[in-house]
């Protein structure tokens, strides 16, 4: 679609009229990007711009506007554009999804992938559905964040001593990203850990979150334990960057409708794995 023919809809908190998807640098809340961000176009270029980034807020400008993987930009933005009923009078990010929290963080939570009708429609991780409820919750009963509820970006939200990164920042289809482009949003996922340097603990939220953390973990020169360890909800692993920082690793059940509603995870079970990983090195 035609951005200058596009529909334009106020922003829930703002009422600022956006087409979806949001251009880069057009006013929405928390967007890192300037209209001029470079445009990564595959994987290769994915890793090239992401190491030209000096900070996390450069690299989530040039990651917001990624379009390296084509099945995934084809998804994201038609998702944006036919819109679920519900949100119909709304605009819908459509971008890839930043990272959200302190760029200082001592605690990482890696996820997945942004919802199509969550992260996908606010432009926010964890934000606009129930997985969300359940983190920001358990981030507020912690003191990690600001307020217990978030609705979109730019609600007033803040996390401290905390970052949200998400292994593949697009929504996919079905929830489910291919090899490649897992693959390939791992340069963006590299470069973020690498530049979080005060990272003390991982919470990583599912199976793939942790086989992810322990990927990039051997690409960039860490201490992994060998066999690599399997998830498993609870399970902490002591990791060791190049320069002797130990940072640990804590499996959590993914916060999914599926866990909670069935009591798979309940809000104890967060609580815990959380304090885990904000717990100092032994």
């Amino acid at each position: 679609m035609n951005q200058d023919n596009a529909p334009r809809l106020p922003h829930p908190l703002t009422g600022q009229p956006f087409p979806s998807p949001v251009p880069p640098g057009s006013g929405w809340p928390e967007d890192p990007a300037p209209a001029d961000a470079p445009v990564a176009h595959d994987a290769a270029a994915v890793r090239e711009l992401a190491a030209t980034a000096d900070d996390v807020d450069q690299l989530n400008g040039m990651a917001s506007v990624c379009r390296a993987c084509e099945r995934l930009v084809q998804w994201r933005e038609d998702v944006a554009q036919t819109k679920r009923a519900s949100f119909a009078g709304e605009p819908y990010w459509g971008r890839p999804v930043p990272s959200y929290g302190d760029p200082r963080a001592r605690i990482a939570i890696i996820g997945l992938a942004p919802a199509a009708n969550g992260g996908n429609r606010t432009g926010r991780m964890f934000t606009g559905d129930r997985a969300g409820d359940w983190i920001y919750a358990a981030l507020h009963r912690a003191g990690f964040a600001e307020h217990e509820t978030v609705s979109t970006a730019g609600d007033g939200q803040a996390l401290h001593g905390v970052r949200m990164v998400a292994p593949v920042r697009c929504a996919p289809p079905a929830n489910k990203p291919t090899p490649d482009e897992k693959a390939a949003c791992g340069g963006w996922f590299d470069r973020e850990i690498a530049l979080l340097t005060e990272l003390r603990g991982v919470l990583a939220l599912g199976g793939i979150a942790w086989q992810t953390v322990l990927a990039a973990a051997v690409r960039m020169g860490w201490e992994v334990p060998r066999p690599r360890p399997k998830f498993g909800h609870g399970v902490v692993v002591p990791l060791r960057t190049p320069d002797g920082r130990d940072v640990r690793l804590v499996g959590c059940y993914h916060v999914s409708q599926r866990n909670t509603f069935t009591g798979l995870l309940t809000e104890q079970m967060l609580d815990d794995a959380l304090a885990l990983a904000a717990a100092p090195p032994a």
